[in-house]
């Protein structure tokens, strides 16, 4: 929260107008799976649509997202924020199908990936859009990064922090360097929050202690979806390296 501001909400509204190729969510309902801080969903809503309903299976995450509202939309009555999780088939059950289902590197954390994806497709209504990202799987890199989130919820919080600091140095280290080479120190840590308005070291944060920790190939999501009767609208994947392949998907179903 306290490194929210109106650019970076600007950044996330046109993360959904870019890979959704439109203007506004107007007339469109978005649901927000693992909402995290909330910043999406509060985007959402800004771009105008009708119905915005955020849930997340740790409450810390809800609180944040229900003070984002108070923050910007504390009379709404058309953002529904609640508690809840992607693998609890009733609960979903229970609400209604969105034209918008938005689940940015949710699912992968789950201890159920595969499941949790099913479970979350359903709800998208008749061409709808299925907005996901999911981690990249490098094999052998995946395994190590898996051993090293492992690790990082097993030891105590004193020791957490010199963790994730080796984290940050291998995974920023090669590209401060390659900026002071150029001249443009710092540079690409500066621009990172552009991309989808968050900040660097809350992702290395968010990376090194999320856990459970599952990857998949970007043909395996693709065959998945197509499965359920989706086609792929946009995708942009990280080219074998480290991060989450981005999918946009369209409910193609008669």
């Amino acid at each position: 929260m306290s490194v929210l501001d109106d650019e970076k909400i600007k950044v996330a509204e046109n993360s959904i107008k870019d890979s959704l190729k439109i203007t506004s969510l107007k007339g469109l309902s978005f649901l927000d799976a693992g909402s995290g801080s909330g910043l999406f969903s509060l985007a959402a809503y800004r771009l105008g649509a009708d119905k915005v309903f955020s849930f997340d299976y740790d409450p810390e995450s809800v609180a944040c997202t229900r003070e984002l509202k108070k923050r910007y939309f504390v009379d709404s009555e058309n953002w529904i924020i609640n508690q809840g999780s992607v693998l609890d088939e009733q609960y979903l059950d229970d609400l209604p199908s969105f034209d918008v289902v938005y689940s940015w590197g949710v699912l992968h954390h789950t201890g159920a990936m595969w499941q949790a994806m099913g479970n979350l497709i359903k709800k998208v209504n008749e061409k709808g859009y299925f907005f996901i990202s999911i981690y990249n799987d490098q094999g052998r890199t995946s395994r190590f990064w898996c051993w090293v989130k492992w690790l990082y919820n097993y030891l105590p919080n004193f020791l957490r922090w010199p963790l994730t600091t080796l984290c940050l140095m291998g995974c920023w280290g090669p590209m401060i360097l390659s900026d002071l080479m150029r001249g443009q120190p710092f540079k690409s840590w500066r621009e990172y929050g552009k991309k989808r308005g968050m900040s660097p070291w809350h992702d290395v944060v968010d990376w090194v202690g999320g856990y459970p920790f599952e990857v998949a190939k970007p043909e395996e999501v693709f065959e998945f979806c197509c499965q359920h009767g989706f086609v792929l609208k946009k995708l942009l994947t990280k080219g074998g390296g480290l991060g989450g392949n981005q999918f946009v998907f369209v409910n193609n179903k008669k």
